[in-house]
C-alpha cells in the first residue's frame, strides 16, 4: 500500500532566493553559479519587492504551526542591499497575525559590516557562515572572481558577528583536500568557539548540457566525477576521527549536525537533517523570480514544481509531485540498502549522490556508501550507550565518563 505524507501534517518550508545564483565568490564546486544558465533571458536575478511581499504574505498565511522560519540564501544571500532585508522585517511584522518569525541567511562572509551586524543583533537572525576550515583548506577553492583567496575576509566578519553577539553558526564543505586532515580540521571550529557545525561532503558529477550548465542532473548516469568531490574512503575516515575526539571530550559542548541527526535516527526521532531522513521533499527552494523546485540540490528543469504567480505554495509543496519526489528516496533504495544493518541511521543519505552500481549490478546506492557504513559501524557502540541514556531521561554526554572509566 502505498503511503501518502497527509497535506499539513508537516511545516511548509522554502528556503529563498533574493539574489539568485549572484555571488561575489566563484568557488570552484559551487553548484549555485551556474543556475544563471537556467534564466539566460531575464538580466536582472533579484528579487522584485512585489515579488518578497507576496511571498512573505502567502508564506506565512500557508503554515500550520505558530513559529514561522524565513530562510535567505543565495549565490550571496548579501547581494542584496541591507534596505531589502530590513523589508523583510517590515513585511514580516505586517502579515505575521500574531505568529512567531525566525530568520536566518546563509552567507560567505566576506561583506559583512558593523551595520549588517547590528541589524542581524537587533533583529535576531541567525547567521550561517561558510567556511571550510583553517585558511589553507579554506582558500583551497573558495575564491573570489579574481582569483583572490577569501579566507581572510571571511574572518574578518566573523570577528563583526562576535563583536555584535550575533548568534552564528558554520557550515564546512568537505572536498578532496580538507578530508585528509580532520583533526586540523575540528580544532579549527572548537578554537574558534564555533558550538554548531555542519559538515557538507561535496559530491559532483560532470555533464556538459546544451545551455552552459556543467554539474549532472541526478536523472543522468556514467558521468565524470569532479576531481574535488569526496571519495568515501575519505568521507569515512574524517567522520570517525572527529567522532573519537567529539564523543571523549565535546559531546554537550560542540554540536555538530550529522552526529546529533545519527544519534536521532538511533533513538527512533526524526533527524535535523533531510539526507538522513526516510522520505524528502521537505525543504523547497525559491529563485529570484517566483520558480519553486523541490530541493535546493534539484534545481533543475526536470524537479520544477511551477511558479508561485501560477500556483500557491500549498499546491506545490503539497501536490502529488513533490509527494511522490519525496517518497521516492525510500522507494528508490536499491536491494543491498534494504538489506544494510544501517539503513535505519543513514536511509540511503541524499538522493542525489545514487549513482554507484552495487555488487549484484543495481543501479541507485550511494557514493558515499562505504564511507557512511564505516562511520556507523565505528559509532555503533557509543550510540547504543547515548540511546540508553536518553530513554532513561539521563544525558547523552554521560558517554563521556562511561569512555573515561573504560565501560564501552
Amino acid at each position: 500500500m502505498q503511503q501518502i505524507i497527509a497535506p499539513f501534517a508537516r511545516p511548509l518550508y522554502i528556503m529563498a532566493k533574493p539574489a539568485g545564483s549572484i555571488c561575489n565568490l566563484a568557488c570552484d564546486y559551487c553548484y549555485y553559479l551556474e543556475k544563471s544558465h537556467l534564466y539566460k533571458e531575464t538580466t536582472k536575478h533579484v528579487m522584485s519587492d512585489a515579488l518578497l511581499e507576496k511571498f512573505i504574505r502567502e508564506y506565512i498565511n500557508s503554515q500550520t504551526m505558530n513559529n514561522v522560519l524565513f530562510t535567505w540564501h543565495g549565490g550571496e544571500a548579501l547581494m542584496r542591499p541591507l534596505r531589502f532585508y530590513k523589508r523583510v522585517v517590515e513585511l514580516q511584522k505586517q502579515y505575521a497575525g500574531g505568529r512567531t518569525i525566525d530568520n536566518c541567511i546563509q552567507t560567505n562572509g566576506t561583506l559583512l559590516t558593523d551595520e549588517w551586524c547590528d541589524f542581524f543583533k537587533v533583529n535576531n537572525w541567525l547567521v550561517g557562515i561558510s567556511i571550510d576550515g583553517p585558511q589553507d583548506f579554506h582558500d583551497e577553492y573558495r575564491k573570489n572572481r579574481q582569483g583572490h583567496p577569501s579566507f581572510v575576509k571571511v574572518m574578518q566578519g566573523i570577528r563583526l558577528l562576535k563583536k555584535h553577539a550575533v548568534e552564528w553558526n558554520a557550515m564546512a564543505v568537505v572536498n578532496d583536500y580538507n578530508a585528509d586532515y580532520p583533526l586540523d580540521f575540528y580544532h579549527f571550529f572548537k578554537e574558534m568557539d564555533c558550538h554548531y557545525i555542519q559538515f557538507t561532503p561535496i559530491v559532483e558529477r560532470l555533464f556538459n548540457h546544451p545551455d552552459g550548465r556543467l554539474l549532472a542532473t541526478p536523472l543522468q548516469k556514467n558521468e565524470q566525477l569532479a576531481d574535488f568531490s569526496v571519495t568515501p574512503e575519505q568521507w569515512g575516515n574524517f567522520l570517525c576521527a572527529i567522532f573519537d575526539e567529539w564523543v571523549r571530550h565535546d559531546v554537550g559542548r560542540f554540536y555538530i549536525q550529522l552526529f546529533d541527526s545519527t544519534l536521532a535516527n538511533w533513538v527512533g526521532e526524526q533527524p535535523g537533517i533531510c539526507t538522513m531522513a526516510k522520505t524528502c521533499g521537505l525543504s523547497g527552494v525559491m529563485e529570484f523570480n517566483g520558480d519553486v523546485y523541490a530541493c535546493d540540490h534539484f534545481v533543475f528543469p526536470e524537479y520544477k514544481l511551477g511558479n508561485i504567480y501560477e500556483k500557491s505554495l500549498i499546491e506545490m509543496m503539497y501536490g502529488e509531485r513533490q509527494q511522490q519526489f519525496g517518497l521516492m528516496k525510500q522507494h528508490s533504495l536499491p536491494t543491498q540498502c534494504k538489506k544494510c544493518k544501517f539503513l535505519f541511521a543513514c536511509n540511503g543519505d541524499c538522493p542525489k549522490n545514487r549513482f554507484v552500481i552495487t555488487a549484484s549490478g543495481e543501479y541507485g546506492l550511494n557514493y558515499l556508501c562505504r564511507g557512511y557504513y564505516k562511520f556507523f559501524s565505528h559509532v555503533a557502540p557509543y550510540m547504543d550507550y547515548m540511546k540508553k541514556e536518553f530513554l532513561a531521561e539521563r544525558a547523552p554526554a554521560n558517554v563521556m565518563k562511561a569512555i573515561e572509566q573504560n565501560s564501552i
